[in-house]
């Protein structure tokens, strides 16, 4: 009759035959069919504890190199419930920012944000291969700009926003506030963003009556076609149902959304404006922006030189070296240098020339031919500002009576 010894008995077996009947342990591990470490630990435990030391035991390790420590998990799960907009990308950037050694990975933010379910799990969506990321090299090349509204006060009414970024730095350069999105309203907000940060070469927008009369019933231009005429900037619209053009104002529009109206009203617009330009100096200067590889909008937008501010322009009058800059004819024929608005010509519109910006001219070249020479006016940047908002330039050309303007 045979009988099933177990496993115990089987190793309490194999230490009695070396130990007792003097087998060597390589015969005994080749009968048992396991290996010479096996029957050495075997040996061992037996040594240490008899008889119950050989049992089996738990194979669970002493530790794992990747599992996170307690006070650290708690710190991950801290950052998740404080700011619920932060995935395991921003969570490893605050945590470099701390210090925290030793440092972990970005998985491993991710799987402990699995464990206490502080992550909504979805598929991501795989990317088309027509898809293609573009992007202007170099600040104020093109500014998006779009209306928003969802910003609410106390009593219920709703005020509209419009909102502008530099293509190339994300930086927000409009953020202005208005309880109807009117043209003029809009140009208003508009103007204010171009004294502050100079004149782009290019707008992109929608559709929308404010930007355009495209699908108007009249047609025409309407007042923000004519600021961007009158500065040599050239308007871009977007095709018709077509909001990825300007994903990146709509990418805008969602961390608006989420970070600073959510569940939010304000008493008066002159507090939701207060509020939210202190939310916008934190996204441009403070918040890091994954897109450009964590850096701040600020860093990326001041890190060229702009020409288009009087303050990168050379400017002393004992520096010779002057500054080549680029730019695109507009349809009227002009270019903006310096805040300075230069006709070269409707012969010329959607070339891009060459501009040598020195302390006294400015010359336009195209390949290798001098297109146009100018005095450089100092004042370049000083408007004058009629009632109705618009600014008139001070080159005679441009000069009108505000009585005569529509």
């Amino acid at each position: 009759m045979l009988v099933e010894l177990s496993v115990m008995e089987q190793r309490y077996q194999a230490v009695l035959a070396i130990r007792q009947d003097g087998w060597k342990i390589v015969e005994v591990a080749r009968k048992l069919g396991v290996s010479r470490q096996s029957v050495h630990t075997w040996l061992t435990r037996y040594d240490e504890g008899g008889l119950a030391a050989l049992a089996d035991r738990s194979h669970r390790p002493n530790g794992c190199a990747h599992q996170l420590g307690p006070e650290l998990e708690a710190l991950i799960c801290e950052m998740r419930r404080q700011h619920p907009g932060w995935g395991p990308r921003r969570i490893e950037y605050e945590l470099v920012k701390k210090s925290v050694a030793p440092m972990p990975s970005r998985s491993s933010i991710y799987r402990c944000l699995k464990r206490h379910s502080l992550i909504d799990l979805r598929r991501k969506r795989r990317r088309r291969e027509e898809f293609r990321r573009w992007e202007r090299e170099r600040p104020m090349q093109l500014w998006q700009m779009d209306v928003m509204g969802g910003v609410l006060l106390d009593d219920g009414t709703e005020l509209k926003v419009l909102t502008g970024i530099d293509d190339h730095s994300r930086f927000c350069v409009t953020s202005g506030l208005m309880r109807r999105a009117t043209s003029r309203a809009v140009c208003e907000i508009f103007l204010k963003s171009l004294r502050t940060y100079g004149v782009p070469d290019e707008i992109l927008t929608d559709n929308g009556k404010v930007f355009t009369a495209r699908f108007g019933p009249h047609g025409g231009e309407v007042m923000f076609d004519r600021i961007c005429r009158e500065n040599g900037i050239g308007h871009r619209l977007t095709a018709i149902r077509s909001p990825t053009t300007t994903g990146k104002i709509e990418r805008f529009h969602q961390s608006l959304r989420k970070e600073f109206l959510a569940d939010r009203s304000f008493p008066s617009p002159k507090a939701a404006q207060k509020a939210l330009d202190e939310w916008i100096s934190d996204y441009n200067n403070n918040r890091p922006h994954q897109a450009l590889e964590m850096a701040t909008p600020a860093s990326r937008f001041r890190s060229i030189p702009r020409d288009k501010d009087a303050q990168a322009v050379v400017d002393s009058e004992d520096d010779s070296t002057g500054q080549w800059v680029l730019r695109r004819v507009a349809s009227n024929g002009i270019i903006s240098v310096d805040n300075q608005a230069i006709g070269v010509g409707n012969g010329n519109k959607g070339l891009l020339v060459d501009v040598f910006v020195d302390r006294g001219v400015i010359q336009i070249w195209h390949r290798n031919h001098l297109l146009k020479t100018v005095a450089r006016q100092r004042s370049g940047l000083v408007r004058k500002v009629r009632s109705d908002g618009l600014h008139v330039k001070d080159h005679p050309k441009m000069k009108r009576k505000a009585s005569g303007d529509s």
